[in-house]
């Protein structure tokens, strides 16, 4: 049967066999994807603000004293169980509160908890809260908690608790430190007490009599290692580990040196 073309021929092309071969490709796979749509999907539950609260949660409360106050603040963050005894079973976040006899700053720490806690229940990744609270300073200057970790606000080292527990329930990964680094922090804090050894000697020359000065001890303790009262911030992880040895920067509790 001939078909009469009223309109203008622009191009043409031939439609090889290779071609017929991908458009039938191209709608077995369109049919396939329509009948896994029509699938029913695993009854997995994810974390949205429309879950109501249990009437038992699970919870972990946390201290802070802080010098900005005479009593201490307790942070309590209470976790709900989704999918609970399947392989999509998780933990997270549901509420936070902040407790204290200190009642200086009530209203904000109830604005900061409950905006927190609508957070929480919204689902999604919370972590971006911990950067942020992370990142707060208090003009008036920060201060150092237990192990010569430096906290540039009250809101910062409650970030540090929330990062502490989204740690312990799996939402926030740290990557834990390597052998090679371990050794290599080993290492300095030996030469840094060895060092110390040696210039605790008295070096007589005449009539002269030198003392140089002794480096403090480090000594390591059950919860870690505690740090010469001299050292200084470390930038890389804020605690107050940063000595001079040998003329460069090292920081003795994550292996950081100014010279590299």
């Amino acid at each position: 049967m001939a078909v009469k073309i009223e309109k203008k021929i622009k191009g043409y092309s031939v439609v090889t066999p290779e071609d017929k071969a991908k458009e039938a490709a191209k709608a077995a796979a369109a049919s396939v994807a329509a009948v896994k749509a029509e699938e029913p999907v695993d009854n997995v539950i994810q974390m949205h603000e429309r879950i109501e609260r249990p009437e038992i949660l699970i919870g972990s409360t946390y201290k802070i004293k802080s010098p900005l106050f005479e009593h201490a603040l307790y942070v309590t963050i209470n976790d709900i169980v989704l999918n609970a005894g399947t392989e999509h079973e998780s933990r997270r976040p549901f509420e936070i509160f902040i407790n204290s006899k200190n009642m200086d700053h009530f209203q904000w720490i109830v604005a900061l908890t409950r905006i927190m806690s609508a957070v929480f229940r919204k689902g999604g990744d919370v972590t971006f809260l911990v950067d942020e609270m992370k990142a707060v300073f208090d003009p008036r200057g920060g201060y150092f908690k237990a192990g010569g970790v430096y906290m540039p606000s009250l809101v910062a080292e409650m970030g540090a608790i929330v990062e502490d527990h989204l740690k312990s329930i799996g939402m926030i990964h740290d990557p834990e430190m390597s052998d090679a680094q371990r050794e290599l922090i080993a290492e300095k804090r030996a030469a840094y007490e060895q060092r110390g050894a040696k210039n605790s000697e008295v070096t007589r020359s005449a009539s002269i009599t030198v003392v140089e000065p002794r480096n403090e001890d480090v000594t390591v303790t059950g919860d870690g290692a505690s740090f010469p009262p001299s050292a200084t911030v470390c930038h890389k992880c804020s605690t107050k580990a940063l000595v001079l040895m040998d003329g460069c920067a090292t920081c003795l509790n994550c292996g950081y040196s100014k010279c590299g």
